[in-house]
């Protein structure tokens, strides 16, 4: 069965210094090194990779990734910095080693995107100054909402089942 091959030593180790100096920074990339870890069942790799999925979040490469596929919509920042003290504060946080799954699952269950796109569809900033009309913010809000629930769907895509300890 491809991609349930057991890497050697050599190229664990390789893999942990490499999450441990950030230069395997994507979503693809994380869960291509989470799955080959898994297969490993290894409890040394466990940190490291708390560690860097901690990182991807926490330093806007999430939120990045999340804008390059909402180019029509860019991504609301405030949903997502919500979503992250929602985890922070949830006891059942620790039911998984990864902090971005927490986060895009915490938007999701908490139905954070309805909010936040009628929050800043509402934004005078969004009409050149002007206060928009309720159908305008409708309108928009509806938009966002479309383009960020496709894009957290996208991103959770990528875990066939839930990254938990239990």
């Amino acid at each position: 069965m491809a991609g349930s091959q057991k890497i050697t030593i050599t190229e664990k180790d390789q893999m942990i210094q490499a999450l441990r100096s950030h230069q395997i920074n994507t979503l693809v990339e994380l869960r291509r090194v989470e799955k080959a870890f898994a297969v490993l069942g290894s409890p040394d790799v466990t940190e490291p990779m708390t560690a860097a999925w901690s990182y991807y979040v926490n330093s806007h490469s999430l939120l990045t990734e999340l804008r390059g596929l909402t180019k029509n919509y860019p991504f609301s920042s405030e949903c997502l910095e919500e979503a992250k003290r929602r985890v922070y504060s949830d006891p059942q946080s620790n039911r998984s080693w990864n902090f971005c799954w927490l986060v895009l699952s915490k938007i999701q269950s908490d139905q954070l995107i309805p909010y936040y796109a009628q929050y800043q569809a509402s934004q005078p900033a969004m009409w050149g100054g002007r206060a928009p009309t309720s159908e305008s913010t409708t309108q928009l809000s509806n938009a966002f909402t479309a383009e960020w629930n496709w894009a957290i769907g996208e991103m959770l895509r990528h875990w066939d089942r839930a990254p938990t300890t239990y």
